[in-house]
């Protein structure tokens, strides 16, 4: 009978110590992220400032624009961290995504690339140009050309390689996924490039990019976004990592791993 008890006692305990070890996965915040920066503060954020704040973040990396959006409407993660709000607002549109989102956190100045030229003035007549193929984003590599002569753009309508009004160098556009432009780098006269790509494949904006986008005034400051069915303890612990990503200490964090201005923070 004792033994029977004992027994009793010990399944009890030990269930109960799963129990515990569940509810603390659960309630782990599930982030999607690029690789950099995105994931680099996360892991600051995980390793020196979460368990303080009393949550837990578990951090699923994405190469891919097109994942994380879609792995947070189907419950895959339960936020993601790696888009500014132009592009959010152009996926909820063309998806019907309905998240919610943070402000601004950090911006990554975009830059214009070239293994062929040293100044912009040198762009060749009949150059071809990388840019990449999400809307958002194309919309704002166009700008970066049209601030520097080369183009000139449309004023009542969104910005496309489509739409271009004049086009004196008759340059040609060669649309590609933001992942890969850094690898056709060399084969075109210029590429225009996302600053985490920049960073990912070991090129240094403030030192490589023949153009880089202003960080003042900046309206695409990457954001954290999460779902808004989003409840309960999930939900809190989604509102502290916001909370978080925007500390001091974050700030300070970011200024010191990129100090020439490859990441700015934004708040």
């Amino acid at each position: 009978m004792k033994t029977i008890k004992a027994f009793t006692s010990l399944l009890a305990a030990a269930t109960l110590a799963l129990s515990a070890c569940g509810a603390s996965d659960s309630a782990a915040v599930v982030v999607g992220a690029s690789p950099v920066p995105h994931a680099q503060i996360l892991k600051y954020v995980k390793e020196n400032l979460a368990k303080k704040a009393g949550i837990e973040i578990e951090i699923k990396e994405y190469q891919d624009y097109n994942v994380p959006n879609s792995a947070l409407k189907d419950g895959d993660i339960d936020a993601n961290f790696f888009q500014h709000l132009p592009y959010l607002k152009e996926a909820s549109s063309s998806k019907g995504y309905k998240f919610n989102h943070g402000t601004g956190v950090h911006i990554e100045p975009y830059g214009i690339y070239s293994k062929k030229i040293k100044d912009l003035k040198k762009l060749p007549k009949n150059a071809q140009v990388a840019i990449t193929d999400d809307p958002s984003n194309q919309a704002r590599a166009l700008e970066l050309l049209a601030k520097n002569g080369i183009i000139t753009l449309p004023k009542d309508k969104k910005a496309t390689i489509y739409n271009v009004e004049k086009n004196p160098k008759n340059i040609t556009f060669k649309p590609a996924g933001a992942p890969s432009i850094p690898k056709i780098l060399p084969d075109v006269d210029i590429a225009i490039i996302n600053g985490n790509y920049a960073l990912e494949n070991g090129l240094k904006p403030s030192k490589d990019a023949i153009y880089l986008e202003s960080g003042e005034g900046n309206p695409y400051a990457n954001i954290l976004a999460w779902n808004s069915a989003a409840s309960g303890k999930k939900a809190a612990s989604i509102k502290k990592l916001d909370e978080l990503l925007h500390s001091p200490q974050v700030a300070a964090y970011i200024k010191k791993t990129w100090p020439n201005g490859e990441v700015i923070p934004a708040f």
